[in-house]
Parts: structure tokens; sequence; C-alpha cells
């Protein structure tokens, strides 16, 4: 049986989409450019960790997923989807190039009555002012010949309660009949679905959701700042401010933002903004705030080896714990630990990182994990594995970014916390 469902780039988003419609009886043809990628899911192995290798390879098995680098595969299917990254670029704007080449590659191999649909995140225009053009360089119409729509991906890597299948959909075609469509492709293997009034309205409100957590994280990480110079502790004041039922969404401060969305989306805002002659003051500001937070972090470390070791930043030897961007997974995409890391490093320091899922970081190796043999460990990633209680009993001197060590942690001279 050829497949329904073709969605070019085999990644974060893209996998757990292909089961997400295999599972729901779909014949799914994933794409993508890395061969190595590609073999392996046709082995039946899986490269992401939300899905495993046992539920990709029954699927493989069973013929209704398969990869493929050949774009000539999509002539046949009813629906493409597109899940590639968009990055920024050195100027901190928007960089499409990589949507724009697989949108090139499509509009050779499109037919009369095939659905596309971009899931990647990025500023609203883009799928009526970049997309549809190119897709339509071959004669077909989009509305008319082709449907088109844009329907954001809201993937959190390594959470189980919340998974492509149960997230709710937002939908926005480029025409009414365009929109329902889509709705209704995504109707067969999602469990809600919202349809939109326009791609324009679903790429904001991406962005929104984005956004929100931003500027909320900047606010906490402010606090944290703050709190340290009246020498109290942001998380007690985080904690009591959840006790409130109503009114109040708890936000933690941290080392620096982190992963495949929140340190980047943002700014594809304040990029498409300036074409209206806005500026984003809220998002530009929170952009400032937790951009300086591994600043304010390699200060407290210094702090801390200063009063707590009687030792200097340049010579000492730092263990840094967990070096992916968010607790029990081993994505690194923007982590903060990469900064945080590189301005040890700049001081003088001999900086060394334990990581249980990431092997290799930055040029270096995950070490043996042994708190004991170094002037300071610094916990920028929580992973659940960690005894932190027994670090605390090990180490010589703690500065915890995330809270890992609790209240153990703020009674206990040890350790220094955010």
């Amino acid at each position: 049986m050829g497949a329904e469902v073709a969605i070019i780039g085999a990644g974060y988003v893209g996998m757990p989409l292909a089961r997400v419609f295999a599972d729901a009886g779909k014949v799914v043809l994933l794409l993508d450019v890395d061969r190595e990628v590609v073999d392996g899911i046709n082995r039946g192995e899986s490269h992401i960790p939300d899905v495993s290798s046992e539920a990709l390879k029954t699927l493989v098995d069973s013929g209704r997923v398969s990869a493929t680098t050949d774009y000539d595969a999509l002539k046949d299917v009813d629906a493409i989807l597109i899940a590639l990254p968009t990055p920024l670029s050195s100027q901190r704007e928007p960089d499409l190039s990589i949507v724009k080449g697989a949108v090139a590659e499509i509009a050779l191999r499109l037919r009369k009555g095939q659905l596309v649909v971009l899931e990647s995140t990025t500023y609203p225009g883009t799928t009526r002012e970049c997309l549809q053009p190119i897709l339509e360089r071959g004669g077909l119409k989009a509305g008319e010949d082709f449907h088109l729509a844009f329907s954001p991906e809201r993937v959190d890597p390594g959470r189980t309660d919340w998974t492509t299948k149960n997230t709710p959909k937002v939908v926005g075609g480029l025409t009414p009949a365009c929109t329902e469509r889509a709705a209704e492709f995504y109707r067969s293997a999602v469990d809600t679905v919202v349809p939109l009034s326009s791609p324009e309205t679903a790429e904001m409100t991406k962005l929104l959701e984005n956004i929100f957590r931003a500027v909320n994280i900047a606010l906490v990480n402010e606090l944290a700042q703050l709190c340290e110079r009246m020498d109290l502790d942001v998380w007690e004041v985080v904690e009591a401010a959840e006790t409130k039922p109503f009114g109040f969404m708890s936000f933690k401060p941290g080392p620096g933002l982190g992963g495949h969305c929140i340190p980047i989306d943002p700014f594809y805002l304040t990029w498409k903004a300036r074409e209206y002659d806005f500026y984003t003051e809220f998002i530009d500001l929170a952009g400032k705030v937790n951009a300086n937070m591994p600043y304010f972090c390699r200060s407290l470390i210094s702090q801390a080896l200063n009063h707590g070791a009687q030792k200097s930043l340049k010579g000492s030897r730092i263990l840094v714990l967990g070096v992916a961007y968010k607790a029990d997974i081993d994505d690194v995409r923007e982590s903060p630990a990469e900064k945080i890391v590189g301005l040890l490093q700049k001081a003088g320091a001999e900086v060394a990182y334990h990581d249980p899922y990431v092997d290799e970081f930055d040029g270096m190796r995950s070490v043996e994990y042994a708190p004991e043999s170094y002037d300071c460990v610094v916990i920028v990633t929580a992973h659940s594995s960690i005894d932190y209680d027994d670090l605390i009993d090990r180490a010589q001197v703690v500065v915890d970014l995330r809270n890992a060590t609790g209240r153990n942690g703020s009674n206990n001279e040890k350790v220094w916390k955010l």
C-alpha cells in the first residue's frame, strides 16, 4: 500500500507525528536529508526518545511507517506535512532557507487535491507570503487546486501526559475550504482540533504561547537576582505564591532559556513587527533578562567558591551537572549549559560535565559521577536520576541553579542557590 501522509523532517516533531498518524491507521512516509537517520528508521531504530525503537519497529514491520530521502515519493501522497527547523540567523533574524528549500522540492511534484501543511514555528505571514508563491510556481492555485494551511507543532520533548495525540491542534487554512480539509485530516489522528480563521492567526497563536513563557520566565529570573541581593530565597517565594488557587501561574527561575522554541521563537515576531513600525518591548526586555542569566550564574559560582571554599574561579575544578536543556531528556539545543561552560572556561576554571543522557557536549565527553573530586558542583539541569541529598554529602560546594536540592539545600551551608 502506498503512503497516504508524507512528513518532511524526521526529528523531534516529525517522528511523534508519524507515530500518531500510523497508530490511527494511516500509512506514513518520513522524508529526511540524513541518510543515516532514514536507514535507521527503516530498520525500526528510533533516534528520538519520545518514540521508542520498539514502537517504531512495530509500525515499520506492519508497513505503516517508512522513510526516504527521495522527494519523488511525495507525488502519490494525499497530505504533506512540513516539520523542519526554522532557526535564527547570526543577526537574530528568521532563517527560512531549510523550509523554502523543501517547499521548492514539493512544488516540482505538487498535484491537484493534495494538502500541504506547515508545522514549523515561524512569523505571521509565512504560509501566505513565502510558501504559497513557491507552491504556485507550477501553475496550481492554492485554495483551488490544492489545500494549504498552517498548524503549529506543540511538542514538549520528554513529556508523557500531553502528547501529539492529546494536545489540541490549532489549524488555520488559506481559505475556509483549506481549513476544513486540514482540520478533517488532523481529526483522523488527533483528539481535538481547533479551526482558526487564517494561517496568520495560527502562526501568531504559536508565538503567543512561547512568548508568554519567555516573558514570565524573565520575570522570575529578574526576581531571583533581586532576591539574591535581598537575601531572600526566591524558591520559597515562588512556592508560597503557588498556594494561591487563582490569579497566579507558577514559573521557575533558571540559568537561561533552552530548547528549540522559547529562546528563538519570540524573535520571529520582533523581526516581523518592524515591518509595521512596531517595537515589541516586552519581548526584547525578556530576551535581555534571560540572556543575562548565564552571566549572573557565573558570578554566583565565583561567589560560592570564594566564600564556600576560599578559592577563586581561576584554577578551580568545576563539575557541571546536567547539560541537556531540560531534565530527563538528551536534547541540548540552545542549552544554557553551553554558555555557562564557556564563561567558566574563559574565567580560567577547569570544567568537566556529567550527564546520564548526553555522552558528548561542546567538545567534551561526560565524565564519571564523582562530585567529591571537584571544588564545586554546579547543577545546571536537574535530572531525576541523581540523588541530590547524596550529592550534598559528597560535594565540597554546590551551586544549585534548579532548586534540585530542595529544603535540604536551603538549610545547608555548602549549597548556594539561584
